[in-house]
């Protein structure tokens, strides 16, 4: 279990700025000098898939919260990318609270915010942790701070599942570049900056296939 203290910092109004400056010069968009309104991003909808044999043996669940929907097509890739051979994948939102009865190793990922995974997949951990203390677990993050390569970056990443790994060990994890957008940033910016702030996508889906593929040994022991 790590014992690093989470050092995360939020972005700063200025660096935030010139990350919004570099999306717009790519959509056309003048957010530096605020002079065009990004319209409302649609609702993120909380959806359900299902990949393989139904009938398969061995079914894995994907549990994961999304604040504002970058998270739902990160657990809907993995899930794609695990199923097939002889495992069958159901990739189900938190808020739907799914049982673990019926599953033979769970896979459990958050959006993070302030550091932190979601309060909503943290407390179905909490309430499930006798049960998957018996399974195999692996864990993600899908989040927009803490990105670079360097050492800080990487300790920041690791801190964001402190709290979590206190609860439940895990075979595997995993931190991806999330997407954000205006919702998103009304939680770092006043609103009047926030309105300015086109869709910026930084998720690598190879990167999450990647790891889909890597995890298939380790949940299917």
């Amino acid at each position: 279990m790590s014992t690093e203290k989470n050092t995360h910092k939020p972005l700063s109004r200025r660096n935030f700025l010139k990350i919004g400056c570099a999306g717009a010069t790519v959509v056309g968009l003048t957010v530096c000098g605020a002079t065009a309104l990004v319209p409302e991003p649609a609702p993120a909808e909380l959806s359900t898939f299902s990949y393989g044999e139904k009938q398969m043996q061995k079914r894995i669940l994907i549990a994961y919260a999304s604040a504002f929907g970058s998270t739902v097509d990160v657990a809907a890739t993995i899930g794609e990318t695990l199923a097939g051979d002889d495992l069958a994948v159901d990739v189900k939102p938190i808020e739907e609270n799914p049982q673990l009865d019926d599953y033979q190793a769970v896979v459990i990922g958050s959006a993070v915010q302030h550091g932190n995974w979601l309060p909503e997949a943290v407390d179905f951990v909490k309430a499930n942790q006798t049960a998957l203390q018996e399974l195999p677990v692996a864990l993600f993050c899908v989040h927009i701070t803490n990105l670079g390569d360097d050492e800080t970056s990487r300790q920041n990443r690791r801190a964001f599942l402190d709290a979590v790994r206190a609860l439940v060990p895990a075979v595997d994890e995993a931190y991806f570049a999330g997407k954000f957008d205006r919702r998103g940033a009304k939680l770092m910016l006043p609103p009047f900056f926030a309105r300015f702030v086109p869709p910026l996508d930084f998720r690598k889906w190879e990167k999450m296939r990647a790891w889909g593929e890597r995890l298939r040994p380790l949940l299917n022991a």
